[in-house]
């Protein structure tokens, strides 16, 4: 038998209570969610399981005119045709997407969610109250940036599982050639207290690759050193503290701005001292990724985490494991695309699909009584 205690997802987009075997959970595949509950292990001993995620959700955008946003290419006259009948199509489709995240290991939803292309506040509004997961009851953390197309991230979170005690919104101040200002997405840092156990987390989305990846490269670095100072100014206060990095870095785990100047490494067993982890690192090495391009996988979409979620003589949660979750259903069905994730858009074309991203998501784990 179970105990009747409630599960906790930790998505970057959702949470929910279930019950499941240990067989299950372990098994699972998440992609934008943290799930805490209990696994019965033996009659002397439980596990008590939670889920990350994080979910470029491609381009949500409402469909109004706002001033001071270059959103003129989602507005009903655009040539993409973004209308009230699409835009609420597109807000059950990633309703559907989080109350099906951990589906695989029996648990409907999740409790923490880490989004990125966001226009604003109104659009998570409307996510949270789908009729799909509005009994989870999430909330919101949401900054506008001051992002050139006017995009955001966030993260929501169901109140019962995790209790916000600060937030904070943190500009990159890039420059062009020209040295005028590049307006980029802010780094939004969460902490608080999730189960009972101080947590933080960080949502990212970093500059692309236009122009090439060589040429943007530079700003993806200063976006690396800027997100590397906020843990090392956390860790400084909090030395064992646990914080999950997460987003859409726009490199994939072995390029110079994760690997050296975030200072993540996939192998945790040859970690250095002031090192992190990355979790994604190991698919990414098997060659799965989160998005496609020119028949090329890239896994820009990644966890990165603290030492301290690997170590055993700390407390409370553990990593455990990894996955993208790239569900049939998220992905296109036929032709020379198929097997991509299932876009809204290809150029102007509509195609009514989720995102041109999968979700990702880690499992933790700790020993309870």
């Amino acid at each position: 038998m179970l105990p009747d205690k409630p599960f906790i997802y930790l998505i970057i987009i959702k949470a929910s209570m279930h019950k499941y075997s240990l067989k299950l959970l372990f098994g699972a595949c998440f992609g934008a969610f943290l799930l805490i509950g209990f696994v019965h292990t033996s009659s002397a001993q439980q596990k008590r399981a939670g889920v990350i995620a994080f979910y470029n959700v491609e381009n949500l955008y409402d469909t109004i005119n706002a001033p001071g946003v270059n959103d003129v290419e989602f507005l009903p006259e655009s040539a993409k045709r973004w209308n009230s009948e699409r835009y609420w199509a597109k807000i059950d489709q990633l309703a559907e997407v989080i109350s099906k995240l951990g589906s695989p290991e029996n648990v409907p939803g999740p409790a923490i969610i880490g989004l990125c292309e966001v226009e604003n506040r109104t659009v998570l509004e409307d996510l949270v109250k789908s009729e799909r997961i509005r009994h989870l009851n999430y909330q919101i953390v949401h900054y506008d940036s001051p992002d050139r197309r006017g995009i955001d991230v966030a993260l929501l979170y169901q109140p019962r599982y995790f209790q916000v005690t600060n937030s904070r919104s943190v500009p990159l101040m890039l420059k062009r050639d020209d040295d005028s200002r590049l307006y980029t997405r802010d780094q939004l840092v969460v902490s608080g207290i999730f189960d009972g156990e101080p947590m933080h987390f960080m949502v990212h989305h970093w500059p692309s690759r236009l122009g090439g990846e060589e040429r943007s490269r530079g700003h993806r670095v200063a976006a690396a050193r800027l997100a590397r100072s906020l843990v090392d100014s956390i860790t400084r206060i909090e030395p064992n503290a646990k914080v999950v990095v997460m987003g859409d870095f726009n490199d994939d785990p072995n390029n110079e701005s994760i690997r050296l100047h975030l200072n993540a490494r996939n192998d945790r067993n040859r970690l250095k001292e002031d090192q992190m982890f990355n979790a994604m690192g190991t698919l990414f090495r098997r060659g799965v990724g989160t998005l496609a391009y020119r028949d090329k996988w890239n896994l820009f979409d990644q966890i990165i985490l603290t030492q301290s979620f690997l170590d055993k003589n700390i407390g409370g949660y553990r990593f455990h494991s990894a996955r993208v979750f790239n569900e049939p259903f998220l992905a296109q069905q036929e032709g020379r695309f198929k097997g991509y994730p299932f876009r809204t858009y290809v150029g102007n074309t509509y195609h009514g699909g989720y995102s041109d991203h999968f979700p990702v998501y880690i499992l933790l784990i700790k020993e309870v009584p």
